[in-house]
């Protein structure tokens, strides 16, 4: 084999591993930039959020994800890896056009749905999981019903997007569909999408979210009632109050 063909055959199998899929813990070769100290604030802050999903009750093990953007990079939860284990050092980032910039490991195979919310929406984090109740929930309705006036933080009534494969454009594209005009929506036999200017917010609206699904299933299992539902009308005036909700200055 000549040098050039050598050179060739190589670039070749480095391309395929780029594009294989990650086994758990894997690290790929080095990105070329340096972590700045707002990212590795940033990192720090996402990694507490993800193990917070777990001790949560909201995924089991790494199903969920979570991203943060800084500037124009997108700092993501890696695929497969417990979050216990993550350090300092694993700081995981794409741009928006999905191209890692920063760490070895592979990103969250939710990829596609973060990288759609950024682009269509004015959101700093995501926090997608597979909250028990709220799954249920969208296993059942194309909506979550009115059930408490905190839907008003979130938007309006909750929307159910239409199930597709995870990690797929398609899952992506119904999501923003149900995001319209919203700030978090459950996706069809799989879990959660909530986001925020910040991280704390966007992990308190999935929360919120959970905890409505919940409210509802338990008011709709009980034999012979029908839980009383809020109006159009109702959730608009609580969302003139939201707005000077909580301390100024």
């Amino acid at each position: 084999m000549t040098e050039r063909q050598g050179d060739r055959r190589a670039a070749e199998d480095e391309a395929r591993a780029e594009d294989r899929p990650q086994r758990v813990g894997e690290r790929r070769k080095p990105q070329d930039r340096a972590v700045s100290g707002e990212e590795a604030h940033a990192w720090a802050t996402l990694v507490g959020a993800a193990r917070r999903t777990v001790s949560d009750g909201l995924v089991v093990g790494t199903s969920g994800n979570v991203s943060v953007r800084v500037g124009e990079t997108v700092l993501v939860t890696p695929s497969g890896v417990p979050y216990d284990r993550l350090t300092p050092d694993d700081v995981t980032g794409v741009d928006l056009t999905g191209r890692q910039v920063l760490g070895t490991l592979v990103p969250t195979s939710e990829l596609p749905l973060h990288l759609a919310v950024y682009r269509t929406t004015g959101a700093r984090a995501v926090v997608h999981t597979h909250a028990v109740h709220a799954t249920a929930v969208s296993t059942l309705v194309d909506e979550l019903p009115l059930i408490h006036y905190m839907a008003a933080a979130l938007g309006g009534p909750v929307r159910v997007a239409p199930y597709a494969t995870y990690g797929t454009e398609e899952l992506a594209e119904n999501m923003l569909r149900a995001l319209e005009d919203r700030t978090g929506c459950l996706l069809q036999n799989h879990g959660t999408v909530t986001h925020g200017t910040t991280l704390d917010q966007a992990y308190d609206r999935t929360a919120q979210l959970e905890w409505m699904c919940r409210l509802w299933l338990t008011a709709s299992s009980v034999p012979g009632r029908s839980p009383t539902l809020l109006s159009a009308g109702h959730l608009a005036e609580v969302a003139d109050r939201l707005r000077s909700y909580g301390q100024r200055g």
